[in-house]
């Protein structure tokens, strides 16, 4: 397979191949690429629906242009943990954000999320994070805000009573859990509306059809969940409960 950075003729028929609603793994080998090249290319860009290859191509020549221009690192200063190639992670927790800001979250709440997610103890402090992602620690606080009332963080004090922003398995099923229950609230007020419109309309028919399917997603959200944390949660040689 051909080597090197794509070109903006490749840019160009990535679009073209996401315009036509093609699956990477087509679009790469109409490039002779590894999908894994398209996908990042992709990810790190907008995604498939917001992909712009000129776009694309400059923010690639401006991300080059800034690596180059970088100091090196000081002598005596650590190298990344595990011998991971910090470029590497760099661009991974671009492309990890990008698909949080998919899902709705805002820009800098991702790549606060994004960055908790790919650190090892998975908890850092207001100025780790600030740190880590070159933001301010009054962004740091608006992101966790968001964060945390969507059940996709929690906070706790480390042994000197540092105020530490974590996310774990525990995190992870507690938020999924939550999005049951609000899946399951939107149920509820649909079975209101058919008591109020009339269950013999074509609106209380429509409201009834709501009400019945996102109450069989809550409950199988709800039951995915516990039995995800149940199996996979469960160290080695224990048994559920």
């Amino acid at each position: 397979m051909p080597g090197g950075r794509l070109t903006q003729q490749d840019r160009r028929q990535i679009a073209l191949g996401l315009a036509e609603g093609l699956a990477y793994a087509e679009i790469a080998r109409g490039l002779d690429r590894p999908t894994s090249t398209i996908t990042r290319e992709v990810m790190r860009n907008g995604g498939p629906t917001a992909y712009r290859a000129d776009l694309a191509h400059r923010a690639t020549e401006h991300r080059t242009h800034r690596r180059r221009g970088a100091a090196p690192r000081a002598p005596g200063t650590p190298p990344q943990e595990h011998g991971r190639d910090a470029e590497a992670v760099r661009e991974y927790e671009e492309v990890f954000a990008t698909v949080f800001m998919q899902s709705g979250l805002p820009r800098m709440t991702a790549r606060v999320l994004a960055g908790l997610y790919t650190t090892d103890s998975g908890s850092l402090s207001a100025s780790e994070l600030a740190g880590r992602l070159q933001i301010s620690l009054a962004s740091v606080s608006k992101a966790i805000t968001f964060l945390e009332g969507q059940g996709l963080i929690r906070r706790e004090r480390d042994e000197r009573r540092r105020e530490r922003y974590v996310v774990d398995d525990d995190v992870m099923y507690q938020s999924t859990m939550a999005s049951a229950r609000a899946t399951a609230h939107l149920g509820e007020i649909a079975r209101q509306g058919v008591g109020i419109i009339g269950p013999g309309t074509p609106a209380g028919a429509r409201l009834e059809n709501i009400a019945r399917f996102v109450e069989f997603i809550s409950e199988s959200i709800a039951r995915a969940a516990d039995h995800a944390r149940d199996i996979l949660h469960t160290k080695p040689g224990a048994t559920p409960d």
